[in-house]
């Protein structure tokens, strides 16, 4: 799906940026990248829940219990993953680096890595990368930062809120990759967020808590899940405002601009699918429970035949409620209601006529619509934003190794 995006400045006081190209990809676009806080920052982070977790991920995980970040490294063009304990050394290699550059400890520095899974990381290269890097640092390079961690996305994505906090003008911004193997629960994604707000450790991690289930852990491009996938959220206090915690004034004004910016980066990411051209908002209703919920929402989002039917704009009705019914929720099927938009495929069980058939294709033709589920049968809801399945992305992904 083509994607106009103006790249307009974008400074978070307190931070600096630098992306620069050392060789990891054979394109000669950038591929390493930095993003450095003046101060320690409170952080809070979420990794992927694959068993399989590169190199780089580990070294995340660890390093985020400690509740303060200071600085991400990132490279694009190769994953880290899959490298063994070569993958795990050049991956501290790599922070020891960026630390002693920066003059800082190598504990407060959280790599990340995305691209080709399996192929060791070339230490040699990444080397020259971080050290470029580190010389230039600027706070105006936040998309030369963001170039960086692009693989096969099509556009960059990028968002911005400003809040007000204790009289105080807050900057709320973001970054992220992603446009194939996304799946609930994390993807193949990286996510940073920053703010120069002072936030505590607690209310970082409340925020991120909240804010998955309708963002990040709601997407649905292909049904895979990454090696990679990172989210990380910094806060460095640079803007002076009372410490913000779980249940203060302004927690909540905190928490709804970065889950505006969490919705926005994840509706980006979905829109950006490798080979996409519609953006559909599946919503679940009237289930028994929300796991009931979410197993529905699942089941549509990653039906390949339920999104060949979104890319070819059939409104057949039979491919979603077959996926309703292998979900393993529970429901009375004869009280199914399905509709797209404000059109009804299904009532009551049965399919509608012809004639409102014909006005559903004409909603599934365009490039965002909501397809609605009501199970009748409790009151728990689910929502996914899910892309659909075209043959580009057949032919993409086919072509070479992503």
């Amino acid at each position: 799906m083509r994607v106009e995006v103006d790249r307009y400045p974008i400074r978070i006081p307190g931070f600096r940026f630098a992306g620069v190209r050392c060789g990891l990809k054979e394109d000669g676009r950038r591929d390493v990248g930095l993003i450095v806080s003046d101060v320690p920052a409170a952080a809070a982070g979420v990794f992927t829940t694959n068993s399989v977790k590169a190199a780089p991920v580990r070294i995340g995980q660890e390093r985020i219990t400690g509740g303060l970040v200071q600085a991400i490294v990132v490279n694009s063009g190769n994953a880290n993953a899959y490298t063994g304990r070569h993958g795990e050394k050049v991956a501290r290699e790599t922070t020891r680096l960026a630390a002693r550059h920066l003059g800082i400890a190598e504990r407060l520095v959280i790599p990340s890595s995305t691209g080709k899974i399996g192929i060791p990381l070339p230490f040699p290269i990444v080397r020259r990368g971080v050290e470029e890097a580190c010389r230039l640092l600027s706070p105006d390079a936040f998309h030369d930062a963001l170039e960086a961690m692009m693989t096969t996305d099509a556009f960059p994505k990028f968002a911005v809120e400003r809040v007000g906090i204790d009289g105080r003008n807050v900057t709320v911004a973001g970054m992220a990759k992603g446009a194939g193997m996304i799946a609930p629960h994390m993807a193949t994604m990286l996510a940073y967020l920053f703010t120069d707000a002072r936030v505590s450790r607690p209310a970082l991690r409340r925020v991120l808590t909240t804010g998955l289930p309708q963002s990040f852990n709601a997407i649905v491009v292909d049904g895979d899940m990454s090696t990679n996938d990172t989210l990380l959220l910094l806060a460095n206090g640079h803007a002076g405002n009372r410490v913000v915690a779980p249940g203060g004034r302004s927690y909540q004004a905190f928490a709804d601009a970065v889950h505006r910016v969490m919705r926005t980066l994840a509706r980006m990411i979905v829109k950006d699918g490798e080979g996409a051209t519609k953006v559909v908002d599946i919503i679940v209703r009237g289930a028994r429970t929300g796991r009931d919920a979410g197993r529905v929402a699942d089941a549509i989002a990653r039906s390949p035949l339920c999104k060949s039917a979104f890319f070819g704009g059939d409104p057949y009705a039979g491919r979603f409620v077959c996926a309703v019914g292998y979900s393993g929720a529970r429901f009375d099927p004869a009280k199914l209601d399905i509709f797209v938009d404000d059109v009804a495929l299904v009532r009551r069980g049965n399919s509608v006529e012809q004639q409102a058939e014909e006005r559903a294709a004409r909603v599934l033709a365009n490039p965002e619509f909501q397809l609605t589920v009501d199970l009748h049968a409790g009151r728990a809801t689910a929502s996914r934003m899910a892309s659909d399945l075209t043959t580009e992305y057949v032919t993409f992904n086919s072509a070479y190794r992503t």
